[in-house]
């Protein structure tokens, strides 16, 4: 629903490109990098992932799958990308036929997610997804199975859970510093006066802000109280029915824990806010922001500072993800973790339409 363009400037992304040496926290390999093939060349790719592969240890960027034959030269040029590293939605099946491609990232509208993981999946090269996962959990499901049927790894795009801040919070939900946690505020979103009319905006494609950015507040209250909820309520709203016909411009929800903890958040594309916080028995800590591309900062109710910087979020993300397929050890974040959050994303969905509370399995 946000336009990427937008977000991309609003965060600050490029201002990271005057790159520092790499974190020593990334593991190491004598290996060759892996070839990394981008499908869909919109914003994302084109803006973020691309300029990042040229950042990154063990992955670089080597095909793509396009729709849109007048950016392929564009890209050629770019980025050197051979004539036989070129391929359409139509014909990436015989991606399972060249050398120089070890993965797929698939890089869609969500809805389309799960049509095209599941044929990356069956080339037999890794899959690489981009959050959210899919547009609901029996997709999820369906590209677990096929990563699982052709033995190769899956990994969802959540750059956040790479982010040595934020890895720092998720440890805090296991050591609890400052006590049981009480409640977690999550809130992200971006005041967009003229949202474009593009996918996000279309039901049918997996649009809607809880989806496109709330997602990174699901997941962070996830990640940070360490629990999967037990239920969930929700209300959606818009201030622009005539834009949002399909999908909720604005999204409140709040979830409750096995340990009593309560989360509660809120997306929207109608107001700017970009704030964890976690109130606990003795003390609290803070991410704002918790997910811009430009760094995540914070601090603790004793004064520690939360601000490792790291160069770049995606670059680093891609790469810890070679080094489980190079090294043959776990994902960060596997399939399963963001069929997780699509299961409540669902949930989200039901409680805002019955106005009734929501029980999660």
């Amino acid at each position: 629903m946000l336009d990427r363009r937008k977000f991309i400037k609003n965060t600050g992304l490029f201002l990271g490109y005057s790159m520092l040496p790499f974190s020593p926290l990334y593991a190491t390999s004598d290996q060759k990098p892996l070839g990394v093939c981008l499908v869909a060349l919109g914003s994302y790719s084109t803006g973020v992932l691309a300029p990042a592969l040229q950042l990154t240890k063990h992955c670089k960027l080597t095909g793509i799958v396009t729709g849109s034959p007048h950016k392929i030269p564009i890209w050629q040029k770019k980025y050197g990308i051979k004539d036989s590293n070129v391929y359409s939605y139509n014909n990436m099946d015989q991606i399972a036929n060249n050398a120089d491609i070890d993965v797929i990232y698939i890089v869609l509208p969500t809805g389309l997610h799960a049509q095209y993981a599941i044929k990356a999946a069956e080339t037999g090269k890794h899959v690489w997804c981009e959050k959210p996962m899919a547009k609901t959990a029996v997709e999820c499901q369906s590209i677990i199975d096929a990563c699982a049927k052709n033995k190769v790894k899956l990994s969802i795009g959540y750059r956040m859970q790479h982010e040595p801040n934020t890895q720092t919070v998720i440890g805090f939900a296991t050591s609890k510093p400052y006590g049981q946690i009480k409640t977690v505020r999550a809130e992200i979103g971006y005041n967009v006066s003229n949202p474009d009319r593009t996918w996000r905006l279309n039901s049918e494609l997996g649009g809607g802000t809880m989806y496109d950015l709330g997602v990174y507040a699901l997941n962070a209250a996830r990640y940070t109280t360490g629990e999967e909820p037990v239920s969930v309520i929700a209300k959606q709203m818009t201030t622009r029915p005539e834009i949002f016909t399909e999908t909720d411009e604005t999204t409140h929800f709040t979830l409750e824990f096995p340990s009593g903890a309560v989360a509660h958040g809120k997306t929207s594309v109608g107001k700017s806010m970009h704030e964890l916080y976690v109130d606990c028995e003795n003390g609290w800590y803070t991410l704002a922001p918790f997910s811009m591309y430009s760094g995540v900062t914070g601090k603790t109710s004793d004064d520690k500072l939360l601000n490792t910087y790291v160069e770049n979020q995606q670059a680093r993300q891609m790469d810890d993800d070679a080094l489980a397929i190079i090294n043959n050890t776990s994902v960060l974040v596997p399939g399963i973790e963001g069929m997780k959050d699509i299961k409540i994303v669902e949930a989200i969905y039901q409680a805002a339409k019955s106005g009734k509370k929501i029980k999660l399995k």
